[in-house]
């Protein structure tokens, strides 16, 4: 599987490089790329990637730093079963980009309340309820579930200075198997997992 390491920009370190701005804003720090026919290769400190060309806008240096992302507009609340609105106000909330934090729902949960995997996670971004207990969460209310995901994809983007690859391995997997590992541990599933959330988040910037 290829290694695609997304480094958001929440004045974090920068490594040396470039950005490559995909359609839909969001940047994928890279050594170089090439462009071969309808795809970009972007070489990372991990590996090549290949992305759809036509979801590349841009390329800018690393010294480029977003602005601050605008409030949101005050609107009424949407009735609490709108699962996908209250995935897009806890990203906000926690200063994540809305598309990244869906697509983690989506990947974890198909975006149900009332998913429950083998291991017993629970709720759209399917937390555990001794994770959901340290988050001061409720993981069987909807609202508070979500939020607790979001806030917890943000303290591992924190931790792991950016690295969206990192940090999704440790949502999947746990931080003790990334920091034994110092990255994306060889297991399959979670291999698999981060692939789908940035593949989920990719395609999503292309519609």
């Amino acid at each position: 599987m290829s290694k695609l390491v997304l480094i958001l920009l929440l004045a974090l370190p920068a490594w040396a490089g470039e950005y490559a701005v995909l359609a839909n804003g969001f940047r994928i720090h890279a050594e170089r790329h090439e462009t071969a026919g309808a795809s970009v290769r972007l070489y990372t400190k991990d590996g090549v990637t290949e992305v759809p060309a036509d979801s590349v806008a841009s390329f800018e240096a690393e010294e480029y730093f977003a602005p601050p992302v605008a409030p949101p507009k005050t609107e009424a609340p949407l009735p609490v079963r709108d699962t996908r609105t209250l995935v897009r106000d806890a990203a906000i909330r926690s200063g994540l980009p809305p598309t990244l934090v869906e697509s983690v729902a989506r990947v974890e949960s198909a975006l149900r309340p009332e998913a429950v995997s083998p291991k017993g996670a629970l709720g759209v971004m399917q937390l555990m309820p001794a994770t959901a207990r340290k988050l001061d969460a409720d993981p069987r209310d909807t609202a508070q579930n979500i939020d607790a995901g979001a806030r917890l994809l943000r303290e591992l983007l924190i931790k792991y200075d950016g690295d969206v690859v990192k940090a999704l391995s440790a949502y999947n997997a746990g931080e003790g198997a990334v920091d034994r590992y110092r990255g994306m541990p060889p297991y399959p599933e979670t291999q698999d997992y981060v692939d789908k959330v940035i593949r989920t988040y990719v395609s999503a910037g292309a519609k």
